[in-house]
């Protein structure tokens, strides 16, 4: 591809490739440490989950799928101890999905690939384009979550 055929990229693939470069980043760090038993559809569960824990519901309604989808991932995730169930102190008949330490280890492994990753883009773009990115992509962030009716 030449240099003026990239400059034609639509939005869709310029968001796609750091995105996908950014899962396969972690993706790596993660199977590096020892993570091996996730798929890329597992990440839904992490990036979703608040600290103090969802209902499989609101995980699903965040992460745009089905409460079933959702329920499969977070079963796998139990059944392999990087969840657990706990009740939900604002209503007695439902759970809460919550990290346990092992979840919270990968999650801090993921963390740091990302964070690895962010220091390469901003040794390769600058600190200051680098947070101009930030900057942009959050308020776009922003802008989406206010038209779907949801806060950041």
């Amino acid at each position: 591809m030449s240099h003026s055929d990239a400059q034609e990229r639509l939005i869709g693939a310029l968001l796609r490739i750091p995105y996908q470069a950014t899962i396969d980043h972690v993706r790596r760090h993660l199977a590096d440490a020892g993570y091996t038993d996730l798929s890329i559809a597992h990440f839904s569960v992490f990036q979703h989950l608040p600290p103090g824990g969802a209902r499989v519901t609101t995980l699903a309604s965040s992460a745009q799928m089905t409460k079933q989808s959702m329920s499969a991932l977070v079963e796998h995730l139990l059944e392999r101890g990087y969840l657990e169930r706990r009740p939900d102190p604002t209503d007695g008949r439902a759970s809460l999905v919550t990290l346990t330490e092992r979840g919270a280890a990968l999650v801090l492994v993921a963390r740091k690939a990302i964070q690895e990753l962010e220091q390469e883009w901003n040794e390769y773009l600058g600190s200051e384009r680098m947070e101009q990115l930030r900057t942009t992509l959050r308020d776009l962030a922003n802008l989406i979550e206010r038209q779907q009716g949801r806060t950041s």
